[in-house]
């Protein structure tokens, strides 16, 4: 092989040498590159997850809150109605002593039984009044007991809308 042969064999060898270089350079860039963004992907991602978790979290929170807060207005609607049955039945009673007083001191058969006509219409009267105004406390604790509740239903239903992967 001449000088010049083995010149040209050596700059050859010598340019192989550096395409082989700047190839893996490229290469080790790229790696860099991808591993950068697989790195920053992960992270985004891991923190999105953290995120969410702490989310659900406070959702679970609030919804333990509420039933909290239902079950506390439950119990006071319960002493609520409790105290209006014990006042309607001390005066229903005391109504029927009373009456039972006017009926002993009935002089007439029908004095007795005009007596005891009103009497038998007043505690109707008095059971249709207690029994509407039973229902409009119950309708009411009813609707004060639901709506933590429905609060967070509407939350979850809200959530559920805007949940996206």
């Amino acid at each position: 092989m001449t000088t010049r042969a083995k010149t040209a064999a050596a700059k050859q060898s010598e340019t192989n040498v550096t395409d082989v270089a700047d190839m893996v350079k490229e290469a080790a860039s790229k790696v860099e590159s991808i591993t950068a963004d697989a790195q920053k992907t992960v992270t985004e991602q891991f923190d999105k997850v953290s995120k969410s978790f702490e989310g659900m979290t406070a959702f679970g929170q609030e919804n333990l809150d509420a039933i909290v807060k239902s079950s506390e207005i439950a119990a006071k609607a319960a002493e609520g109605i409790g105290s209006e049955i014990s006042t309607f039945s001390k005066k229903s009673f005391e109504d029927g002593v009373a009456a039972a007083q006017d009926l002993a001191a009935a002089k007439t058969m029908t004095e007795l039984f005009e007596k005891q006509t009103a009497f038998a219409q007043s505690a109707f009267e008095g059971w249709i009044h207690q029994a509407t105004k039973m229902n409009e406390i119950y309708v009411s604790a009813a609707k004060e007991i639901t709506a933590p509740l429905g609060a967070r239903v509407n939350a979850a239903s809200d959530a559920m809308k805007s949940y996206n992967l």
